[in-house]
Order: structure tokens, then sequence, then C-alpha cells
């Protein structure tokens, strides 16, 4: 079966989470994650969750670990910010370490859409995705702009066929 039949085959509708990570950002003025979780509900997705934690390590993983291990888990988390390589930027190191699997392809295409809008400033992030247990999880710069094009131009697309691929469907 082609790509085409495993995507039309992938759910339309996923619990999704949104966390994004910031000291200095609140719920209300965290532009990025309200954007991610406008999008998901206009793609049809459930958003079950959003929160803004601290550029702190173990806040970011009690947070995924809370959603990941509820009765009820989301199915995809998209996380904003904290992933550039400023000292207090630990998303990916919070996160990578509790990968089962890796999207090894999500970062360089993303960087390369990156590259094609802000030329070599597109080396700063160090976006990935995974996997934990039967979770997609996304991590994102911070800024507006990226996560317009990485939801856009990769997640959305793909979601119902990436996840019908981690539920083995």
């Amino acid at each position: 079966m082609g790509h085409k039949e495993h995507r039309a085959k992938g759910p339309r509708s996923l619990r999704v989470a949104v966390l994004s990570i910031s000291s200095s950002r609140t719920l209300e003025t965290d532009e990025s994650g309200r954007w991610i979780a406008r999008r998901a509900d206009r793609e049809g997705h459930r958003v079950v969750d959003h929160r803004v934690v601290d550029d702190d390590l173990n806040a970011i993983r009690r947070a995924l670990t809370e959603w990941i291990t509820n009765a009820v888990p989301p199915e995809a988390v998209i996380i904003t910010g904290g992933t550039g390589i400023t000292p207090k930027d630990v998303t990916i190191e919070a996160v990578a370490p509790l990968f089962s699997k890796t999207l090894t392809a999500f970062g360089p295409v993303f960087a390369q859409l990156s590259y094609e809008q802000v030329d070599s400033a597109a080396l700063l992030s160090r976006a990935t995705a995974g996997v934990i247990d039967r979770c997609l999880v996304f991590c994102l710069p911070g800024s507006l702009k990226a996560v317009k094009l990485a939801c856009k131009a990769l997640i959305f697309p793909e979601l119902g066929h990436l996840f019908g691929h981690v539920a083995d469907h």
C-alpha cells in the first residue's frame, strides 16, 4: 500500500495537547501556542490541553509525562519553544531521551523549509519529532513564523497518517 492509501486510512481527528516553553509568556500572551491550538481545532482535532511551562528540563518532562500517562492521553503533543542553542533552551534535552522512535526526517525537512525562508539562520533550530509510547511529539521553535511553517507544511498534513502507523492501523 502506498503513502496515499495509508494517509487516507489514518484517523481524521486526534487528541492534541499544546505545550509552550517560556519563562515570560502566559496562556494569554502565548501567541505561538494559541495559534497551534486554533489551527488544530480548524483541522478537526480536539485540543485536550494547552499549558505554558518554564524553560526547565524537569518542568517540561513533568508536563509531558503527566499527559502521556493519563488514562486518556493525547495522541499528539506539539511543543513550541526552547529548541534553540542558548543555555536555557532545554526542550530537546528534556524530550528526546524519552523517544522510543525518532522521526529522523522531521528536523532536516523542517530545516530545509526554514532555510528557504530565513537563509542560514535555519541553523539555529533543533526542531525534532518522535514517539513516546503511542504519542507523537513535535518540538518546534517558539517563533510564530516557524510554528506556522511546521504545522502547515509538515505536521497537520501528515498527523493522521503518522498516528495510523504509531497505532499500527
